[in-house]
Formats: structure tokens, C-alpha cells, sequence
């Protein structure tokens, strides 16, 4: 598939089928948080207050401006989005990262930023944490696996960071390197990965405004089972790219090594765009399951070229194969 677009990449995408969600806030209540855009949410807000006590903690955010950034969609319940997790390093079972992960212990925590930057640096997850304001992003997530939900994330666009440690102008990918701790991630035996799990992009994906450097969901901060205390989320491709529990931020020249590419390059491509056309050399990839929606035998959603933000993203991509380069 050829991809060419004369798109500004800035227009807002049309959203997909609704999914019903009666544990969850309504349409009418996400509208009300819609109009007041810009504004600062109560910690204890509707977000908030849907979570179950986990031991996580209220996050203030604002409102992002960030076109495409708010999806229409019903979120996926918090219940179902922090107990149908994949995380190896909890465990194979979707319910494995739930079960076990309370052993990740997320403080003391440091991320070091190095490489190809004027200003390497390592911060403080609490330094992190204030780095920017906390903004309320609700994104379309598309497993590889053929399954899909709508999450509430909170956080700042990656771009933010980077612009601390000014990128020099040989750098050309970002690397990102995370936790490997068999005292506390038992998963790691499995050796069913190259451990620690590594994910790249290229320069433009990372600073591009939608690539976001979460702390927290559905308005407290990541539980563990999700990424605590810190992780990327790439809405546009395939979940697995959207590193979790992140220790090291490396900008290089040449591009890096990723997990799933290493373990199985003719399936799991460097970019992983959510593409219907290009299917899993297993199964078709123009469907998906939304969680939440039935289990099995629920109606089937057609999935979206980059998951439906191809306004925002199909000009990174102009004039590439994305057969080839999928």
C-alpha cells in the first residue's frame, strides 16, 4: 500500500461505531468535559471516581488541545482496561499482569535520557511528573492481537521531554529501554523475549504531538499492571509499540532494535502502523473486538487505517510502502 496525502495532518478524524458502556461515564457526561476544555479536572473527578481503590492517586489534568486527541468514543471501563492487559514480564495470561504485578515497585524511579542530545540528563519521576501540565487524552488502543479499547490517558506529549535534552541533528530514532528486574517481574523466566523489552521511532513519530508520555488513566496515576509509572502510548499503531515501565530514553542515528522485531521480524514490522490491509501472517488484521462489547461473539469493528488517525499522522508516512515498510 502506497500511502500519499497533501492532509496538514491537523484535522480532527471521524470517529468509529460508539461502544455502549453502562459502568462508565455517559456521552452526555464525556460532551460536559468536552465543553469545558482548557479547564483544570477535579482530582476527584468523573475519571477518578470510576477507578477502584488501587493504591494509585488522583492526577489534575487539563484538557489537551491537541487535534485528535479527544476521541468521541465511550471509554472502555477502568475494570476491563487494568485487568485485560498483555505485559510479559507479568506473564503470558491476559489476567496474569493484574494478579502479579503489585510486586513493581515504582519509587524510587528514574528515567535517563542520553545519546545524540546536547543535555543527557536523568530525572526524577516526581521531576517528570511536573515537567509539563497533565493533560486528558482519550485514545483509540489497537491491539495487534485483533482487540481494541477506548482509554483515558493522562499526560504530555513526548516532544516535551526531548525539547529538554535538545536532540542533535544526526539523531535520527529515539529508543526506548525498560524495567528487567527478575525480583519483581516474574514473567522474565519466560524467556519468551529478549529482555529488557526495547522500542524505537523514528524522530518525527517521537515528536509528534499525539506520542505521549503517560503517567496516569482514567485520571490517577498508571496502575502497574499498565505501565506504572511511566510509558509511552502511540495511538495510531499497534499497542505492543507503546513501552511500558520506561528506565531509559536513548536517541541514536541507526535504527534500533524493538522486541517483537527481534523474536519475529515477518510479523511484527518496526513501524506496526494499524493497517486493515496488511494482515498478520496469522490472521487478518481488517477487524477488531472491542473490549467490553460481548466477549467473543460480539459484533466485529471494521478497523481504521492507523486506527483512525490518519488526518493527524498519514503525512509522516507520505510516499512510503507501507506494505513493505509495515
Amino acid at each position: 500500500m502506497l500511502i500519499r496525502t497533501n492532509n496538514a495532518g491537523f484535522d480532527h478524524s471521524s470517529s468509529s461505531d460508539i461502544t455502549p458502556q453502562h459502568l462508565y461515564v455517559s456521552r452526555r457526561d464525556l460532551l460536559k468535559f468536552g465543553a469545558a476544555g482548557g479547564t483544570a479536572l477535579a482530582a476527584g473527578g468523573a475519571w477518578a471516581q470510576a477507578a477502584k481503590s488501587d493504591g494509585t492517586q488522583p492526577i489534575s489534568t487539563v484538557r489537551s488541545t491537541v487535534p485528535g486527541a479527544i476521541s468521541m468514543e465511550t471509554p472502555t471501563s477502568f475494570q476491563d482496561a487494568s485487568t485485560y492487559n498483555n505485559y510479559y514480564e507479568f506473564g503470558l495470561d491476559k489476567s496474569d499482569p493484574a494478579r502479579y504485578a503489585h510486586t513493581l515497585q515504582t519509587r524510587p524511579w528514574t528515567v535517563r535520557v542520553e545519546g545524540l542530545v546536547n543535555k543527557p540528563k536523568t530525572f526524577d519521576i516526581e521531576e517528570l511528573l511536573k515537567l509539563s501540565a497533565q493533560e486528558e487524552r482519550i485514545y483509540r488502543l489497537r491491539c495487534v492481537e485483533g482487540w481494541s479499547m477506548v482509554i483515558p490517558w493522562v499526560g504530555y506529549s513526548l516532544s516535551k521531554l526531548l525539547a529538554q535534552v535538545e536532540p542533535q541533528g544526526s539523531a535520527k530514532y529515539v529508543e526506548f529501554v525498560t524495567l528487567a528486574d527478575r525480583k519483581m517481574m516474574p514473567g522474565l523466566n519466560s524467556g519468551v523475549l529478549d529482555w529488557p523489552y526495547t522500542e524505537g521511532l523514528r524522530m518525527d513519530e517521537a515528536m509528534h504531538p499525539l506520542s505521549l508520555l503517560a503517567f496516569g488513566m482514567y485520571g490517577k496515576t498508571l496502575t502497574p499492571q499498565n505501565g506504572a509509572p511511566v510509558r509511552l502510548v502511540l495511538p495510531w499503531k499497534y499497542g505492543f509499540k507503546s513501552a511500558k515501565s520506561i528506565v531509559t530514553i536513548r536517541v541514536v542515528e541507526k535504527q534500533p532494535g524493538t522486541a517483537w522485531n527481534k523474536a519475529a521480524r515477518n510479523e511484527y514490522g518496526f513501524y506496526s502502523n494499524v493497517n486493515p490491509d496488511v494482515p498478520h501472517p496469522r490472521w487478518s488484521q481488517a477487524t477488531e473486538r472491542r473490549i467490553g462489547e460481548g466477549g467473543l461473539f460480539a459484533k466485529r469493528h471494521k478497523t481504521l487505517l492507523f486506527n483512525g488517525y490518519e488526518a493527524q499522522v498519514g503525512q509522516l508516512y507520505a510516499g512510503m510502502d507501507l506494505r513493505k515498510d509495515y
